[in-house]
């Protein structure tokens, strides 16, 4: 009886692998030259420098596809060749306490591994960044390209705990210290903060990057069922706040929150990017597979 192949990563099973590597990241606008049939190209240029393969997808251009590899296993593939630019993907992945609810980060980090595979194997530059105040915990994925790099960003995410109160706006900040280059930045939070978000998403545009906000929210937060008198802890500060006949607070909470949702994604939308809002209870392969795919976020 052969042996089940070896799980590459705890964060997901070797079939969902299988098919995440088939799927690439779609920007909403032309963003780099560095790669021919893949993103399309801003500005003029030519390499004869081979990158990797992928799989052929509907509209790409045949002159690149290898006959060769074609007439022995009968699938096509697209040879990739870098050109002087690159797209980067910086990916931030938000380990504050808050996200330790509900599964939270755990879905995070599935959705910034799925992300981070996609960049690597159509060769762009992808590096990860985790937000969080653990020590011993590895926080930055230095930028780098290439199947090879897949191994090292399962490792860096699998080994993600988190805890600790680090606002969205400071992390995105520091960030961007360590950033360079034009490309997609692909913010991972439930964005529970109470500062205006407005000046971090101008420094990320600024910087020549398409903002991605994926809100990952728990169930117990988009459907609370309170009722009584409660004490409300922040998970972050420790502050506390009683509350009164909860239930009574209901409908004034998701007024808040469908207003919170609807701020961020024109905040991403103004300044040409995406925005969406799942919960972490979805299955992984629904949000890749269906939501994201079907809202044009990925292409399979």
């Amino acid at each position: 009886m052969p042996d089940t192949p070896k799980q590459l990563t705890s964060l997901f099973d070797n079939k969902t692998l299988h098919r995440i590597e088939r799927m690439r990241l779609n920007p909403m606008r032309r963003l780099t030259n560095r790669s021919r049939g893949e993103h399309l190209a801003g500005k003029g240029g030519r390499s004869t420098d081979f990158a990797d393969y992928r799989d052929y997808a509907s509209g790409d251009d045949l002159r690149y596809v290898d006959w060769n590899i074609f007439a022995r296993l009968h699938r096509p593939y697209i040879k990739q060749f870098l050109h002087e630019e690159e797209l980067h993907v910086v990916i931030m992945v938000d380990a504050s306490s808050s996200m330790l609810f509900d599964d939270k980060l755990l879905k995070a980090r599935q959705l910034a591994a799925a992300f981070g595979i996609m960049g690597l194997l159509n060769v762009e530059r992808v590096s990860v960044y985790a937000v969080h105040q653990q020590e011993g915990q590895p926080w930055m994925l230095p930028p780098g390209a290439g199947r090879t790099r897949i191994r090292k960003l399962l490792q860096f995410l699998d080994n993600i705990e988190g805890g600790g109160n680090v606002p969205v706006e400071r992390a995105i900040e520091t960030m961007l210290r360590f950033h360079r280059g034009r490309g997609i930045a692909i913010l991972l939070s439930d964005f529970l903060t109470f500062a205006d978000l407005t000046r971090s998403m101008n420094m990320l545009f600024s910087s020549g990057l398409e903002i991605w906000g994926l809100q990952i929210l728990g169930d117990s937060e988009m459907n609370p069922n309170l009722e009584g008198d409660l004490r409300f802890v922040d998970s972050e500060t420790g502050e506390t706040l009683d509350i009164t006949n909860a239930g009574e607070l209901l409908s004034l909470y998701h007024e808040h929150r469908a207003w919170h949702e609807e701020t961020l994604h024109q905040q991403c939308r103004r300044r040409n990017g995406r925005f969406a809002t799942i919960s972490s209870a979805t299955p992984l392969n629904s949000v890749l597979f269906d939501t994201l795919s079907r809202q044009g976020w990925v292409l399979r």
